[in-house]
């Protein structure tokens, strides 16, 4: 359907794509990681939308986990990459590398999970928790922590979780979850950084109590019966940014057709992914691939098929955990971009004020995305600024609303924050106003990671 849907004027038919200017490199390489959500890139590959943008495109699987990626990335060994939200902000900023990288998409919204040993969830669970609730909240480890300070006192060893970068989604994920109910990540616990395909040997190995990490990862534990997945992102927050293509801003200047044509390519992937739960079907049989996630299907299809397994035998219907096109899922949103620069704030990793909008607007690319959508035929929002937490499909466990207009004031509202800047230098620095818009949710390329099938549009 998508080759009709391009063809019909909604997008580029390959005709149409030869008239475009031609890119000034074709043979590229690009890096990712091992989880489903490097699924717009293999498809892109595997179902020839790179070759069609006339490219020859190296998908490198990467060995080194994320700084491994960051440094290819630098490097220039990589000329795209998979990448976590934060990473292009911080190595901007000079806290993860350091160069000017900037965030051309975003490659999916949510497709991570807090997954929890069964020895700790049994003590959690002598203080309340009911891991068939949903959304769970930290309230019973918190319990669970304070009886065991009393119990162990000046001798108090934290738990030990396992996320896979500092900058992460995942390492903020992790510690907004437990914050939310009181914990002092960085006094009751230690989080530290594991390659994400390493996080359940490290658990079964009690080396970690528990971990945030993207599939399949977390279903690898839950069928083996060694631990459940409590919470995903989306309980989270909803609908949240995850990864993005990431690519070095001078590399972007000297390519820009070159940097246009992945991103066509990309985004009729990333469309694709959505039509169909069939077109996820055969996503799942590419992924499963040795030279890609290397996971049996069985376990790929856990999560990427509109389900996500929690618990042991117990399949939830989930059909937002990957969304890869609707509701605006590849659209770079400098609010989304902005958000986790208050959490670099709020966990004390930037340690200088900086003019956030200035920093965003150096990064995230919607100006070049919206070129590109428009060829392709992909929906574009009102507004590159939105709030978050104040839709139906947008909403933070906690009730918190984040609006880019009082991002100060944001880092400082939560009782548990650890800033190493204070109020008075941030504000002095971010006396900006934006126009937020808010998008109604949509759903207009299929059923396939969307929240009902009464938002899918068909053109």
């Amino acid at each position: 359907m998508l080759g009709k849907f391009l063809t019909l004027g909604l997008g580029l038919s390959v005709v149409a794509s030869s008239l475009l200017a031609a890119p000034e490199k074709t043979k590229l390489k690009i890096g990712f990681i091992a989880l489903t959500d490097c699924a717009p890139i293999v498809i892109a590959k595997e179902k020839g939308f790179f070759k069609e943008e006339g490219l020859d495109v190296d998908v490198a699987k990467e060995g080194g986990g994320w700084p491994g990626i960051q440094q290819k990335v630098i490097s220039g060994e990589y000329d795209f990459s998979h990448a976590l939200a934060g990473m292009p902000i911080a190595a901007t900023l000079g806290i993860n590398g350091e160069a000017n990288l900037q965030a051309l998409l975003s490659l999916d919204y949510n497709g991570n999970a807090i997954t929890f040993g069964n020895k700790i969830i049994g003590e959690m669970e002598k203080y309340g928790l009911k891991k068939e609730e949903r959304p769970v909240t930290a309230e019973s480890l918190k319990k669970y922590i304070d009886e065991k300070h009393k119990i162990e006192g000046n001798k108090y060893q934290p738990l030990n979780f396992g996320m896979v970068h500092p900058v992460s989604t995942h390492n903020y994920e992790l510690r907004y979850w437990m914050a939310a109910s009181g914990i002092k990540p960085d006094e009751d616990t230690t989080i530290k950084p594991f390659p994400p395909p390493t996080m359940p040997q490290n658990l079964i190995a009690g080396n970690i109590d528990g971990y945030c990490v993207g599939e399949p990862w977390n279903t690898r534990i839950v069928e083996k019966n060694a631990g459940s997945a409590l919470v995903t992102n989306y309980d989270i927050w909803n609908n949240n940014p995850e990864k993005v293509l990431q690519a070095r801003a001078d590399f972007i200047d000297k390519n820009p057709e070159t940097t246009k044509a992945v991103m066509r390519a990309i985004l009729k992937a990333q469309m694709w992914l959505d039509e169909s739960w069939e077109n996820r079907e055969e996503a799942i049989k590419f992924l499963a691939q040795d030279n890609y996630v290397k996971a049996p299907v069985d376990v790929l299809r856990k999560s990427m098929s509109g389900t996500f397994l929690y618990n042991p035998g117990t399949d939830s219907k989930n059909p937002m955990f990957n969304t890869f096109a609707n509701y605006y899922a590849a659209y770079p949103f400098y609010s989304h971009g902005m958000w986790f620069i208050t959490q670099m704030y709020r966990w004390g990793q930037l340690e200088k004020p900086v003019d956030m909008k200035a920093t965003i607007e150096k990064v995230y690319r919607p100006d070049l995305f919206e070129t590109v959508a428009k060829e392709v035929g992909y929906e574009l929002p009102p507004s590159a600024w939105k709030k978050d937490g104040v839709d139906e499909y947008n909403k933070f466990l906690d009730g918190k609303v984040w609006d880019p207009n009082k991002a100060v004031d944001y880092i400082y509202s939560f009782e548990v924050t650890a800033p190493k800047v204070s109020k008075e230098e941030l504000m002095k620095v971010n006396n900006w106003k934006v126009e937020t818009k808010q998008p109604s949710y949509v759903c207009p390329y299929g059923p396939a990671g969307c929240a009902d099938e009464k938002f899918v549009t068909k053109k």
